[in-house]
This record gives structure tokens, C-alpha cells and sequence, in this order.
């Protein structure tokens, strides 16, 4: 088949090595180069590098729209279009093009998260599963029908960024399964999504890093691992603002004002939660690198012991 990908992130590139396996992939859309880094150089996206490296066309336009760029898809007459976290809605005008439409691979088990983050989002909420849906795109934000999906076990031990390579692989073996059908004169079946269980995983904004002690240690736990590796939590401690890379929560009763040390010591900084405690197990200070407390607690002798 001739199949069209159009993606731009690192959660997309195990998606477009399946589909160039077994199938001509006529052209890939990514989004234009970015300003990244300290030097703010213009970057190639992952899915750019990789798709140069495998020798693919690649088309990086601000919009999918105007008369050049569908005159430019049409040409290539794609059996399939497969959208994987590409970052730009997709007019009707496009979804219209390909033989089979478009599909997309989505990190959630939809209707739950919709949106731009669902990996972080289910982490943060204590969801105990997530998966990955293929999906049948239509002009609503992931609201078209699901294909198939695959689930997986949210551990505790799990980060955005674990979570995040788990699901792209696994995105990965859905797309390569629902391709192997199509190819076989298999069509999925298209599964409405329910209109119970809708949830919005909105964009993660660095505003919302910002730890509340007031809230319960357990809330607080998961946004750090949500969080981690981008925007990663942070919060003041002892006077110090430290962004926070690791740490559990504790069902510690106490009596104590959020955001008060209760013990310092090399197995953690355990701090004061509206409910509980968090305990600090890997800090970063401003313009530091990531460190145990124990390293922490070298620097800020003043903590050692410290509590209430």
C-alpha cells in the first residue's frame, strides 16, 4: 500500500518504522524545524531525522491547508494516511484524500484523554491502566471510531517518560497489526466511541509543576512522575526552590503545616502534605544537575536531622 505518515516527536518514530517496513511510504509530513537547544539552533524533528535517514520524501508545511498543499497530497494518491502526535488538525478536505482515510494512533484507551497529553494525564489522575487505540480519524479531536487497542498496567513505578516509551512501541504493534489486515483485504472494525468516560487531556502547561503542599501526598506523588522528564515538579523546600525528580508518598498522620520538614535524612526529605507526606527522593537545585538527598543533604548540612 501507499500510505502517506505524518508525525513529529519521538512517541511517533517506532509508528513510522512500522509502517516503512512492509509498505511504500510515499511521502512524510512533520512539522517545520524549531528553534531547540541553548543555542536555540532550528532542529529537525525526530520523525524529520529518522525519515531522511530511511531516504522518505519529507513535506513540512505550517498548515495542511490551501491549494498547494492538497494538490501536493493528492498527487501522491495514498491508499492511507496514518497520524501519529503530528501536532495539526486535520481539515476534512484531507481526511478526504487517502483511499482509506486516515487513521490515528492515540495514547489512551479512548474515550478517556482525549487530547494533547493523555500519557501524563493518566498518571497524574492514578489511573491504574492506559493503552493505546487505533483509531478512525474524523473532524472532532479523537473522537472518531476505534480500530483496535491495546492495553497496559500503569505501575508505581512508572514515569511520563517509561510510560511514554511503552505506549510508543506498543503504538507501534497495533499500527503494524491493523496494517497487516488492511493489506490482507481486512477491514477492522470501526467501534463508535462511547459518550460515557469522555476526559480531556489538556496540554501540560510548566505552570502546573508548581507542587501544592496543601494537596494529599498521593496527588502530589503522581504529578511528579507525570511530570518527569518534562516539566518536572517542582516546589519550595526549607526555604529553597528545588524542581523534584523522584519521590513517594507516605501515610504519615501529623498535625503539621503543609510544606513543613518533618525529617531529613539520607533516605528522603519527608515534607508535610494536607494529607500524608511526600517523600523527596531526587532533587535538582536551580542551575544543578539531578542528585539523591543524600547528595542534597551534603550541601544543605543545615537539613540533616532536621525535623519536627
Amino acid at each position: 500500500m501507499k500510505l502517506v505518515f505524518a508525525g513529529t516527536p519521538d512517541f511517533a518514530v517506532p509508528s513510522l518504522l512500522a509502517a516503512d517496513a512492509r509498505h511504500e511510504v510515499v511521502a512524510v509530513y512533520t512539522q517545520p524545524d524549531r528553534p531547540a537547544g541553548r543555542g536555540r539552533a532550528l532542529t529537525a524533528s525526530p520523525v524529520k531525522q529518522m525519515a531522511l535517514e530511511r531516504g522518505l520524501t519529507v513535506h513540512q508545511p505550517e498548515r495542511l491547508k490551501g491549494a498547494e498543499v492538497l494538490d501536493t497530497l493528492r498527487a501522491l494518491e495514498p491508499d492511507l494516511m496514518i497520524v501519529v502526535a503530528y501536532g495539526l488538525l486535520l481539515p476534512q478536505a484531507v481526511l478526504d484524500i487517502p483511499r482509506f482515510g486516515c487513521w490515528n494512533v492515540h495514547a489512551s484507551l479512548l474515550p478517556r484523554w482525549r487530547g494533547a497529553a493523555p500519557i501524563q494525564r493518566a498518571i497524574q489522575a492514578g489511573d491504574a491502566e492506559t493503552g493505546v487505540c487505533l483509531m478512525q480519524m474524523e473532524k472532532g479531536l479523537d473522537t472518531g471510531p476505534v480500530l483496535m487497542r491495546q492495553s497496559t498496567l500503569i505501575t508505581p513505578e512508572d514515569t511520563g517518560g517509561s510510560l511514554h516509551d511503552r505506549l510508543a512501541a506498543l503504538g507501534a504493534q497495533v499500527l503494524a497489526d491493523g496494517l497487516g489486515l488492511l493489506r490482507a483485504g481486512i477491514h477492522p472494525e470501526r467501534k463508535v466511541q462511547p459518550e460515557a468516560g469522555v476526559t480531556y487531556a489538556h496540554k501540560l502547561d510548566k505552570a502546573e509543576a508548581r507542587l501544592d503542599w496543601s494537596q494529599a501526598a498521593g496527588m502530589l506523588a503522581d504529578t511528579v512522575r507525570a511530570f518527569n522528564p518534562w516539566p518536572v515538579a517542582e516546589a519550595e523546600v526549607a526555604g529553597e526552590r528545588l524542581r523534584i525528580h523522584a519521590a513517594t508518598a507516605l501515610p504519615l498522620a501529623h498535625a503539621q503545616t503543609p510544606g513543613t520538614v518533618l525529617f531529613a535524612g539520607r533516605n528522603g526529605i519527608d515534607i508535610a502534605c494536607g494529607e500524608g507526606a511526600l517523600r523527596l527522593l531526587r532533587v535538582q537545585r536551580a542551575g544543578g544537575r539531578t542528585i539523591d538527598v543524600a547528595d542534597f543533604l551534603n550541601a544543605r548540612s543545615d537539613l540533616r536531622g532536621a525535623g519536627v
